[in-house]
C-alpha cells in the first residue's frame, strides 16, 4: 500500500479524478515539454462525459495558459480505454502542427495520475505486500497488542503526524468557510448552499433531534466548497470529501477530544481507504459512488469507533458495514456536477457512519462477513454496473433534469 499522504490530498475541487488528477497530468506533461507552445489533449470515456460539469477543460487550460501556452481540447465520450475509464491523452504540437510527442495518463481516483505503461508502481509503497489486506493488518495489530493507527505510524515516515496536523487544518477551514457561506453553487443547477441554514437550525433541535443535526451542517459545509471548488482533503475524494471531517468535527466538538486523539484517528480512516484503494477502487468512473461515498461512510465509522473506543474489531465491524450498506450506490451526478446528488449523500453518509459506530461498539466486534469480503463484492457489483451508472451522467439522476 502507498503513504497516506498519497490518499488524503489536500486541493480544490470539485472532483478529484476529473479536475486535480487531469491538473497533474498537465502540470506533469508540461514540465517535460516547456519548449513548445501547441498542445492537445484527448479526452476519453467518463473523463469526456461528465468533463464540462467537473471542469476538466477549465483546469487543463488554467495549468498551460500559466505558462503562456495554448492547449486544443477534444473530447471522446463514447471511447473508452481498457485501463480506466478516466483516460487523457496529452501531446505536444510542432508550429507545423506535427506530433512531436503524447503520453496517455489515467486518472484512477483520489486525485493520483498513472502514465501509461508504469500502473505498477511498487516503488510507491511503503507498507509491506503482507499486510495489503485487513485481516492481515488486523492479526499484526493482535500479535503486536497495536491498535490501527499505530500500524500506520509503523510503516510512514516521521513526519506523518505533522502531515495529518496539516490535513486537519484543511478540513476545519473548509468546515468553518462553508457553514459561512451562502448563495448558490456554479454550474447552473441553481442548488443553493444549505449548510449555514441547517447549522443555525441544529441550534434549535432538541432531545433525539439535537446534536447529530450539527454533523450534517458539517459535511454539508465541507461537500459544498468542494462543489464550488473551494479548497479540501480528499477522503478519498472530492466528491465523497464532507464525511470523515463533517463526523470528525461533531465529535470534536461533542467530546472535547484533544487534537492528537484526532490526528491518530484520520490515521486510522486513512489505512481503512488505502485498503480499499489497494484492493478494490475509489473512483467513481470505474465502481460507482459506492467507491466514494462507501468508503468516505467506512473510514469514517472506524474512526468515530476508535475515539469512542472501540476495540480493532468494532473498528474493522463499522468500517465493513458502512461499504456493505452503500453496495451497489450509482454515480449519476446530475450534468456532470459534484452537487446533486453528491452533496445531501456526503451528509446522510455522515449520520449512517455515526450509526455504524454506535451498532459497532454495542456489540463485542464479532461479525459474519468481513470487510476484505465487502470490498471483492464492491468490485463486482461496481463491473456490473452499466457504463450510464458510473459517472457519465447518461443515465440515473443524471437524466431527471433532461
Amino acid at each position: 500500500m502507498e503513504s497516506l499522504r498519497e490518499l488524503y490530498r489536500i486541493g480544490y475541487g470539485p472532483s478529484s479524478s476529473h479536475t486535480m488528477g487531469p491538473r497533474s497530468a498537465a502540470q506533469h506533461f508540461l514540465s517535460l515539454h516547456s519548449d513548445c507552445q501547441r498542445f492537445e489533449a484527448d479526452l476519453y470515456g467518463s473523463l469526456a462525459a461528465t468533463g464540462k460539469g467537473h471542469l476538466t477543460d477549465k483546469a487543463l487550460r488554467e495549468v498551460f495558459s500559466s505558462e503562456g501556452k495554448d492547449v486544443e481540447i477534444i473530447w471522446y465520450p463514447e471511447i473508452e480505454k481498457p485501463f480506466h475509464p478516466n483516460a487523457l491523452t496529452l501531446r505536444s504540437l510542432s508550429d507545423a502542427g506535427e506530433v512531436i510527442f503524447e503520453n496517455t495518463y489515467y486518472s484512477v481516483g483520489g486525485g493520483k495520475i498513472v502514465l501509461e505503461g508504469e500502473q505498477a508502481d511498487q516503488a510507491a509503497e511503503v507498507y509491506p505486500r503482507a499486510y495489503s489486506k485487513m485481516r492481515q493488518i488486523l492479526d499484526y495489530c493482535g500479535e503486536e497488542g497495536m491498535q490501527i493507527w499505530e500500524f500506520a505510524l509503523q510503516f510512514e515516515d516521521s513526519k506523518i503526524l505533522d502531515y495529518m496536523d496539516e490535513i486537519w487544518g484543511v478540513m476545519i477551514d473548509a468546515i468553518e468557510r462553508g457553514v459561512n457561506a451562502e448563495g448558490v453553487l456554479p454550474g447552473g443547477l441553481k442548488l443553493a448552499r444549505k449548510a449555514n441554514q441547517f447549522n443555525s437550525k441544529a441550534g434549535e433541535f432538541t432531545a433525539a433531534m439535537g446534536n447529530p443535526a450539527f454533523a450534517i451542517s458539517y459535511a454539508l459545509a465541507v461537500s459544498e466548497e468542494n462543489a464550488g471548488g473551494g479548497k479540501i482533503v480528499t477522503a478519498p475524494t472530492c466528491g465523497s470529501c464532507g464525511v470523515l471531517p463533517g463526523v470528525l468535527y461533531y465529535l470534536a466538538k461533542q467530546y472535547k477530544f484533544p487534537k492528537v486523539r484526532l490526528l491518530r484517528a484520520l490515521l486510522t480512516a486513512g489505512v481503512i481507504g488505502n485498503v480499499v484503494k489497494t484492493n478494490g477502487s475509489i473512483s467513481g468512473a470505474e465502481v460507482g459512488c459506492q467507491g466514494e461515498i462507501g468508503v468516505a461512510c467506512a473510514m469514517a465509522g472506524a474512526a468515530a469507533t476508535q475515539l469512542l473506543g472501540g476495540s480493532i474489531f468494532q473498528i474493522e465491524y463499522a468500517a465493513e458495514m458502512g461499504l456493505e450498506h452503500h453496495l451497489g450506490l450509482t454515480c449519476d451526478p446530475m450534468r456532470g456536477l459534484v452537487q446533486i446528488p453528491c452533496i445531501e449523500r456526503n451528509a446522510l453518509a455522515t449520520m449512517r457512519s455515526i450509526d455504524h459506530c454506535t451498532y459497532a461498539l454495542l456489540g463485542d466486534g464479532r461479525h459474519k462477513v468481513s470487510f476484505d469480503s465487502v470490498i471483492e463484492v464492491m468490485m463486482e457489483t461496481g463491473q456490473a454496473l452499466p457504463s450510464l451508472y458510473r459517472e457519465t451522467s447518461k443515465g440515473g439522476l443524471a437524466k431527471v433534469l433532461g
